[in-house]
């Protein structure tokens, strides 16, 4: 059996998103109750586009709350990491140079970030390509159009 993806979140995305979670469960889901009961009273269910965008509305709430759920169950509430040594790691403000273009993200998960910069997943090419790279060192990735491309790591630092 797999084991479950460890997210690292700071404590401040973690009472953001329980914050939705509830959200999400009490309130939200019980409108979407009272509009599908309501479009489920006006009668043929075959022709009844309110009962249909009703039930795909509930069906991406009930989606993010296990989204959610999971997340908060199975992640990494702390600080964030130190770089050890200069090694980039989940949860660090990387700075990249590719084609000598200097990018700066987040690698870790989008939730961490509240939308101010950039975020790569360690799963992505690029975020695999420099996990565990060192400041100074130089990585190659395959792009999704199957070119190698070329990353020197300029930066790595703690995500505030």
């Amino acid at each position: 059996m797999n084991k479950p993806t460890q997210t690292w979140l700071t404590q401040e995305a973690a009472d953001r998103l329980a914050a939705e979670l509830t959200e999400l469960e009490g309130p939200l889901r019980a409108e979407i109750i009272k509009k599908i009961e309501t479009a489920r009273a006006e009668g043929d269910l075959k022709e009844n586009g309110g009962y249909h965008a009703a039930r795909e509305e509930q069906g991406k709430i009930e989606g993010r709350i296990r989204q959610l759920k999971h997340m908060l169950e199975h992640a990494h509430i702390g600080t964030p990491p130190a770089s050890e040594s200069g090694v980039v790691g989940l949860g660090m403000l990387v700075t990249v140079d590719i084609a000598g273009d200097e990018i700066k993200f987040l690698l870790g998960s989008r939730e961490i970030s509240s939308g101010d910069v950039d975020v790569y997943s360690e799963k992505s090419p690029l975020g695999a390509a420099v996990l565990g790279a060192k400041v100074g060192q130089s990585v190659k990735y395959t792009a999704p159009n199957g070119k190698q491309i070329a990353v020197a790591v300029l930066e790595a630092a703690p995500f505030n």
